[in-house]
């Protein structure tokens, strides 16, 4: 058989069993992260990513994706098809052995993908065994295949049901709730992030998504398509929709490498953060990784050469950092490589040292190619490598000066930090509270063993629209900053955050519930997401959920979340309860104060996750950036949400 006839052979004998799955239920974290939100909307992202493999392979260019009405999902594309002839090792049809065998799949059969996302190779498989009930159908060579399974096992062998001259595959899987304990329910928004994604990594390729679960005036249910023609560029295009670009277009480059496909795209525009994602076979390596150090030193390297050689450092009276090229950049890198090396089981940063040279010379000629033709912009963009390194200069010294003020440097807390006894971080957490009157609240409710308070005086700084040295200068965030004990900057990386000497493993943001208090809330949550990110994707910031009624009828009380809460909590005092509606904290008393929202017993914390990084970093520039009309239209489109105080 001539190599190319077995390239594009994809039969039986391409799957490779490697071994059972008997114990995927038994410990489904390892598999698929956690069983909780994160690890529910894995499974369709593991379904999706054999479709996007079939098209990433060139056999695929439309993919479904549907929420259910029940709230099972089905995945359906236009690819070639599972096979279902009779597996020689395993005496079955292939599509059982892909689909209840742990490690089954084209994927290790390096004649049928070059190259492949998903969890390792064990995704459907894993996604069949923590569903209570999954169907698989196949149309391929003109007939309909189709088998069902219950947790993982299958119910009936392959059967043909039907004709057809449509191919691809078809799965339809329902969440087992035994196992996803804490829901079954999927969010349009998380997963609509990610089709979002995929089409803008892999161009040509059209994604519908839709959901059955909601209708709208026309009876027709939510659906979006997703589409890119041009990629990367486009991507960039959506995630600085809400930034002032500094330059006329978005740098651009897709090929081959050393065997290795290159895509990346950039723009730099006036904001002073860095933005960069990375990508591997699709995956957000959002620790980064050996492609992110080559575009690094691709993009530091030749912007230096170009600087250095235009004259416009001369004056300068300090050296140039990376740090500096990539002030007000957002960028994204995507590579394919055939057999990625991951360092951790959740695929987070990429170890193929083969990856950073041609990375690193692809990005230096684009760079190199559009600064030559485009003179006026790369004038402006070494202005702002300039202004930055300026900026730099004078965040270090204030930063210096809150590392002075931290316990370690021997400064002292925050006078306005009301501490614990506990020592152990782990069992310590530290409330941020609006102001005073609040502050004093909480000090006199809380459990003083191992919760600490700190009063923020008003609105802290929007760290989205001020300059590094600005937010080191403030200094309710200098405070926060103290009292975490956490230090930035280190000889290798300026912004590295450093939790080591992280005080409080529970940092809770407690605010009034009205629109000021969420407006606070937002604002910290900016500098958390700009300045201590490790912070929350470690899992250490909550925020805290008071209560919005007191609803009272003689020795009978009640706490209210929300109106509906309100309202039967009413009804079953008989219809003539007090409602005492809060609008702070600061009305709340001491005891009532620990009972609804500080007792670990009883309290409701919010952990603030980051789904996708792209995304989060769009909707904080869209938010909290200086462009209005994108925050304009967000505000009309989802008034109908929205609470609006008296």
């Amino acid at each position: 058989m001539s190599e190319e006839i077995k390239k594009n052979n994809y039969s039986a004998d391409s799957i490779q069993a490697l071994e059972g799955m008997e114990h995927v239920r038994m410990r489904p974290s390892m598999y698929i992260g956690d069983v909780g939100v994160r690890g529910l909307h894995h499974l369709v992202y593991e379904v999706v990513d054999n479709s996007i493999d079939e098209a990433m392979g060139g056999h695929c260019d439309t993919i479904g994706v549907t929420i259910n009405e029940d709230g099972s999902v089905t995945v359906e594309d236009n690819g070639r098809g599972i096979p279902v002839d009779l597996h020689k090792k395993e005496g079955v049809s292939a599509l059982e052995v892909v689909m209840t065998k742990i490690g089954a799949g084209g994927k290790f059969d390096k004649d049928s993908y070059k190259v492949s996302g998903g969890l390792h190779g064990v995704g459907v498989s894993v996604v069949n065994a923590l569903s209570i009930h999954m169907k698989s159908t196949v149309f391929r060579e003109g007939k309909i295949y189709e088998q069902e399974y219950e947790r993982g096992k299958a119910l009936y062998p392959v059967k043909q049901i039907g004709e057809t001259d449509k191919r691809g595959t078809r799965q339809t899987f329902f969440p087992d709730d035994a196992i996803f304990q804490q829901t079954t329910e999927f969010s349009y928004d998380t997963l609509s992030a990610r089709m979002r994604e995929l089409s803008f990594l892999n161009k040509g390729i059209t994604i519908t998504f839709t959901d059955k679960r909601e209708v709208d005036e026309k009876g027709e249910f939510k659906s979006e398509v997703f589409h890119s023609d041009e990629g990367l560029k486009e991507y960039i295009r959506y995630l600085d929709g809400n930034r002032e670009p500094i330059i006329s277009h978005v740098i651009s480059m897709d090929h081959e490498k050393g065997e290795i496909p290159v895509e990346v795209a950039l723009i730099y525009n006036t904001s002073y953060s860095e933005n960069i994602f990375s990508y591997v076979n699709n995956i957000n390596t959002h620790e980064g990784g050996t492609h992110l150090q080559g575009f690094r030193s691709g993009l530091t390297r030749t912007l230096k050469k170009y600087a250095d050689a235009s004259g416009l450092l001369d004056k300068l009276k300090f050296e140039i950092s990376g740090d500096d090229f990539r002030e007000g950049l957002t960028a994204i890198i995507s590579v394919k490589v055939a057999e990625p090396q991951f360092e951790g089981q959740t695929k987070t940063k990429l170890g193929n040292r083969e990856v950073v040279s041609p990375v690193s010379q692809a990005v230096g000629e684009m760079l190199e190619n559009y600064l030559e033709e485009n003179p006026n912009d790369a004038k402006v963009i070494i202005q702002k490598v300039i202004l930055a390194a300026q900026a730099r200069h004078a965040a270090k010294k204030a930063r210096e000066m809150v590392q002075r003020k931290t316990v370690m440097g021997g400064g002292g807390l925050p006078g306005k930090l009301s501490d614990c006894s506990e020592q152990d971080p782990a069992r310590c957490e530290v409330y941020l509270v609006e102001g005073d009157s609040a502050g004093g609240t909480a000090k006199q409710g809380r459990d003083r063993n191992f919760q600490a308070i700190l009063p923020l005086r008003g609105k802290i700084l929007n760290v989205e629209k001020a300059m590094h040295h600005k937010v080191f200068e403030n200094e309710e965030i200098r405070n926060i900053f103290t009292a975490l004990g956490v230090t930035v900057g280190t000889a290798e990386d300026s912004k590295a955050l450093n939790l080591e000497k992280l005080r409080y493993h529970k940092v809770i943001i407690m605010c009034d519930a009205d629109v000021d208090g969420s407006h606070i809330s937002t604002l910290i949550l900016t500098f958390f997401f700009r300045f201590m990110k490790e912070l929350i994707e470690e899992g250490h910031v909550y925020i805290a959920a008071p209560p919005l009624y007191l609803v009272k009828k003689g020795n009978k009380k009640e706490y209210a979340w929300n109106d509906v809460q309100r309202d039967q909590a009413n009804e079953r005092m008989g219809g003539s309860a007090s409602i005492q509606r809060y609008k702070g904290l600061g009305e709340m008393n001491a005891e009532q104060l620990w009972e609804t929202t500080m007792d670990p017993n009883f309290r409701t914390l919010r952990q603030v996750t980051i789904d996708s990084l792209a995304e989060a970093d769009q909707v904080f520039s869209m938010l909290m950036g200086d462009e209005v009309p994108p925050r304009r239209e967000f505000i009309e489109k989802n008034a109908v949400y929205a609470n609006i105080d008296a």
